[in-house]
C-alpha cells in the first residue's frame, strides 16, 4: 500500500440542517403529546363532578320597570314535570339523539368535531357555541353556569369525559329529557308534550310529535313555530326533516314512514296560548325586553330560567299616561285604525314608554316598531345635511310646484305654488319642490348625504335605506325607512346637541347572585355614545323645527306652553283597498291616498313620535278617518302627542332649547319675489294670541288665501302598491311624493 494510501483520512459528512431541525420538531412533538396527555390525565384525575345546580329548578327571571318596585313580568311560569325513562318509548328518546347527538350512544361524552370548531371559534375571538353532545349539554345545564368562557368550556368537557365513564348512558339520557328547554316555558319531555299539543304523557306522542319536540329544542327561538316570517317557517320544516331522516337512519322507522312523517308538520292546533303575561299593550314591552336581552347574548334558558332581574327603561307612570293618549284621543272612526308611539329620553336612548297596540296576545304587529314610510318627517335630516354642506336657513329655493328632477315632474301637495322660499320657511310649511331644489340640485350627491345625516341621528342603516342614496325622492322618506321609536330617538339626538345614544329598553341586568351582568352606562352608553352630529347643526336644526311649531304645520303643539321643536310627516299613495281599480284604470287614483301619518315632537327632556296606518296591514287610506282635506299629521297625531307630553311633562321644569349661534340666525335682505300663483293653493291656519315671532324670515308675497277641495291632482306622484298581507313597503316608487 503506498504511502500516501495509507495517510488519507476519511471525509466526515455533515448531516444537512434541514434534518437536525425536523428531528428536533419531531421530538418536540413527541414531548408536547406526551405532556398533552399527562395533563389530561392530570385533569381528569383532579376533577371531581360537582353538586347538582338545586337553583336550576327554582329560579324564575322577573322584569321590572325601571323605578324597580312596579313589576313588568315574566317571561314564562316555568314548567317542569320529572318522568322515569322507562315512561319515554324509544321513538321519543331516538327523536332527540336523532336531532342532537347521533353517536350518543357510542361517544365517549365529548364530541372531538365540536372541540375542534371550539378552538377554532376561541382562536377567532368569537362566542363558544355548537357542537356539544347531548352529556355536554347535560352537563352544562346541572352542574355549571351559562357563561361562555374558555374555562368553563374545559370544565364542561372534563365533567361530561367522567360523567360519560361513571354514570350509565340511560341515567344520563333520563336527565337531559328532563331538563332540556324546548321552549314555551316548557323544561322537560312531558312539560313540552303539553305546551305544544295538548299531551303531558311521552307515551302518547305520535312520531311527528316527537320529531317536532326534538326540532324545536335545538333553539326555541330560531325555531319558534309562532313566528310567522317565511325564513323562520321554512328553518322549522328543514329541521324537522332532518330529525325524521335521523330516525330513518337509526332505524326508528322505515324509509315509507319516513316520507310519509316528512310532508308535513303535525297538528299543532292544541298548542297553548301565548302566556297571559304578555296581554295587553304592556305585553310589547316585556317582548321587547326579552329580544334585546337576546340580543346581548343571554341564552333562552337563562332568560327564562336563570334567575335573573331584569331592569328596564320603561317608566311606569309615563307608559300609563301613553296608553290613555294611544286609546282615548282618536279619531271617532276606529275600526281597522292603528296608533304606533314611543318616547325616547334625550342623551341617554332609553326607551321610557310605547304603545305598540292594544293586546299582543291578538296581535303581534308591533306598530311602534314596524318601519313605514316617514314621508317629511325626513326632511330635518335634509336640513342637518345641508347646514354640514354649507348651506344657510336663509337660502332660497324653488317653491312652484311641479320641479323636473332627473327628467320627472314631482310636486308639491294638491300641487301649490309658494315661489322663492328660504329652508327655514321651507321646513315650516313643509314645502316638496323647495327641498327637491335643495337635495338634488343644489347639493352635490344630496341623497346620499341626507342618509349620512339620518344614520347620524340613529335612524338604522338599511337596505331601503341605503337604496335611497341613489333616490331622488330620498328626502321625502317613500320608502320604510324608519319606525316610531327610530324617529323618536333621532330627533333626541337633535334634542340633544347633536349627541346620538342608542336606543335600548334594558337598563340593568342581575344574576341571582346579585352580580350586576350587563348595565345601561358601563356596557351601552360609556362604548356607543357619541357626538354623531355637530352641535351647531344640532342646534340650528332645533332653531328650525321649533318654528314649525310657531309658525308652521305644527303649530297646535304650541298648547304645551314650553320650549318644543318638530315636524309633520304624512305618505301618500294607493291603498290596498284601491289597487286594483287603480291597476284598472291606468293609475287614475296615483296619490290620492295617506298611507301614513306622523307627528314627531320633542323638548329638551322627551323626545315622542306618533304614526297613524290604517287597514290589517297598514297600507289603507287614512283620509276617510279625519273630516280634513288629508289625514295630515298636524292633525290627529299631533293631538294624542299633546294628550301624552301634557301630563307626561306636568310637574318637570321648563327648560329651553340651546339658541345657535347668533350670527348664523340673523337674516340678510335679499329680493322678494313675486310670483304669481298658477293653482289655487291651501291656506294655513292663522294661529291666534300668538306672540310675534323673534325673527322674520324670508317668505313668498302669494301668500294662500283660499283652501281648495282634495281632489287627486293631475301630476301627483304615485305610490307602489303592496301584496296583501305584506306590513310595510319594499320598494322605491319611480315618483313617489309625501305631503305635510
Amino acid at each position: 500500500m503506498s504511502e500516501a494510501r495509507r495517510k488519507a483520512v476519511p471525509v466526515k459528512r455533515k448531516k444537512h440542517w434541514a434534518l437536525r431541525v425536523g428531528g428536533w420538531l419531531l421530538a418536540l412533538f413527541f414531548v408536547g403529546v406526551i405532556g398533552s396527555v399527562a395533563a389530561f390525565f392530570i385533569v381528569y384525575q383532579t376533577t371531581k363532578i360537582p353538586d347538582i345546580n338545586k337553583e336550576f329548578t327554582t329560579n324564575t327571571t322577573t322584569v321590572t320597570f325601571a323605578d324597580q318596585k312596579n313589576p313588568l313580568g315574566s317571561f314564562y311560569e316555568q314548567n317542569r314535570t320529572t318522568v322515569p325513562l322507562s315512561q319515554i318509548p324509544k321513538h321519543v328518546q331516538d327523536s332527540v339523539i336523532a336531532a342532537e347527538d347521533r353517536t350518543f350512544w357510542t361517544n365517549p361524552g365529548i364530541s372531538p368535531s365540536g372541540m375542534a370548531r371550539a378552538a377554532f371559534n376561541i382562536a377567532r375571538g368569537e362566542q363558544l357555541q355548537g357542537g356539544s353532545t347531548i352529556t355536554q349539554q347535560y352537563v352544562k345545564i346541572m352542574y355549571l353556569t351559562q357563561e361562555r368562557t374558555v374555562s368553563r368550556k374545559f370544565q364542561e368537557l372534563f365533567i361530561a369525559t367522567k360523567l360519560s365513564r361513571q354514570q350509565d348512558k340511560s341515567k344520563t339520557l333520563e336527565g337531559y329529557l328532563n331538563t332540556i328547554y324546548f321552549g314555551e316555558g316548557a323544561y322537560g319531555i312531558s312539560a313540552a308534550g303539553a305546551a305544544y299539543f295538548g299531551q303531558p304523557d311521552p307515551r302518547k306522542l305520535s312520531v311527528q310529535q316527537a320529531a317536532f319536540l326534538a326540532t324545536v329544542l335545538n333553539n326555541p327561538t330560531l325555531f319558534d313555530i309562532d313566528d310567522k316570517d317565511p325564513r323562520t317557517q321554512k328553518r322549522i320544516v328543514e329541521r324537522y326533516r332532518y330529525v325524521i331522516d335521523g330516525m330513518r337512519q337509526m332505524g326508528t322507522i322505515n324509509d315509507t314512514q319516513a316520507v310519509k312523517y316528512a310532508n308535513k308538520l303535525p297538528d299543532l292546533s292544541k298548542k297553548q296560548k301565548k302566556n297571559n303575561r304578555y296581554k295587553g299593550p304592556n305585553g310589547f314591552l316585556l317582548d321587547m325586553a326579552r329580544k334585546e336581552l337576546l340580543r346581548l347574548g343571554f341564552t333562552q334558558d337563562e332568560i327564562s330560567g336563570g334567575g335573573l332581574k331584569v331592569v328596564t327603561t320603561f317608566n311606569y307612570g309615563l307608559q300609563k299616561k301613553m296608553i290613555a293618549a294611544a286609546t282615548k284621543e282618536l279619531p271617532e272612526k276606529r275600526d281597522n285604525l292603528h296608533v304606533g308611539m314611543a318616547t325616547v329620553q334625550p342623551g341617554t336612548g332609553g326607551l321610557l314608554a310605547m304603545y305598540g297596540g292594544p293586546d299582543y296576545l291578538k296581535s303581534q304587529l308591533n306598530w311602534a316598531t314596524l318601519k313605514a314610510r316617514p314621508g317629511s318627517s325626513f326632511k330635518p335630516f335634509a336640513v342637518a345635511a345641508a347646514l354640514k354642506d354649507g348651506k344657510t336657513i336663509y337660502d332660497t329655493f324653488q317653491g312652484d310646484s311641479p320641479i323636473e328632477i332627473q327628467g320627472k315632474e314631482l310636486n308639491n301637495e294638491f300641487d301649490r305654488d309658494y315661489g322663492e322660499v328660504d329652508l327655514l320657511y321651507a321646513t315650516q310649511e313643509s314645502v316638496n319642490t323647495a327641498f327637491y331644489d335643495l337635495v338634488d340640485k343644489q347639493m352635490e350627491n344630496g341623497p346620499a348625504k341626507v342618509v349620512d345625516a339620518a344614520e347620524a341621528a340613529g335612524i338604522p342603516k338599511t337596505k331601503a335605506l341605503e337604496v335611497g342614496r341613489d333616490n331622488p325622492s330620498t328626502v321625502l322618506g317613500p320608502d320604510p325607512y324608519a319606525s316610531p321609536v327610530d324617529m323618536a330617538n333621532a330627533y333626541a339626538t337633535f334634542a340633544a346637541d347633536g349627541k346620538f345614544a342608542p336606543v335600548h329598553t334594558i337598563k340593568s341586568v342581575t344574576g341571582p347572585d346579585g352580580e350586576v351582568l350587563w348595565s345601561e352606562k358601563k356596557d351601552l352608553l360609556d362604548k356607543q355614545s357619541k357626538q354623531t352630529i355637530d352641535p351647531e347643526v344640532a342646534k340650528m336644526v332645533n332653531y328650525v323645527l321649533q318654528d314649525v311649531v310657531k309658525e308652521g304645520t305644527g303649530t297646535d303643539a304650541r298648547e304645551l306652553g314650553r320650549a318644543v321643536a318638530g315636524k309633520t310627516g304624512t305618505a301618500g299613495g294607493v291603498g290596498v283597498e284601491h289597487r286594483k281599480e287603480n291597476a284598472e284604470c291606468g293609475g287614475c287614483k296615483d296619490g290620492a291616498d295617506t298611507l301614513t301619518s306622523w307627528w314627531t315632537g320633542y323638548t329638551p327632556e322627551l323626545s315622542t313620535a306618533v304614526l297613524y296606518r290604517a287597514g290589517k296591514t297598514g297600507e289603507s287610506d287614512l283620509d276617510p278617518y279625519s273630516n280634513q282635506a288629508a289625514f295630515f299629521g298636524g292633525g290627529w297625531p299631533l293631538k294624542t302627542w299633546l294628550a301624552f307630553m301634557k301630563p307626561a311633562l306636568e310637574g318637570v321644569s321648563d327648560s329651553e332649547f340651546a339658541e345657535p349661534d347668533e350670527d348664523a340666525i340673523k337674516d340678510s335682505p335679499t329680493p322678494t319675489p313675486t310670483p304669481t300663483p298658477s293653482k289655487p293653493p291651501a291656506s294655513t291656519p292663522t294661529p291666534t294670541n300668538t306672540p310675534p315671532p323673534s325673527k322674520t324670515p324670508r317668505k313668498p308675497t302669494n301668500t294662500p288665501t283660499e283652501t281648495p277641495t282634495r281632489t287627486k291632482p293631475t301630476k301627483t306622484p304615485a305610490w307602489p302598491p303592496l301584496p296583501t298581507g305584506t306590513t310595510e313597503p319594499t320598494a322605491t316608487p319611480e315618483t313617489p311624493g309625501a305631503g305635510q
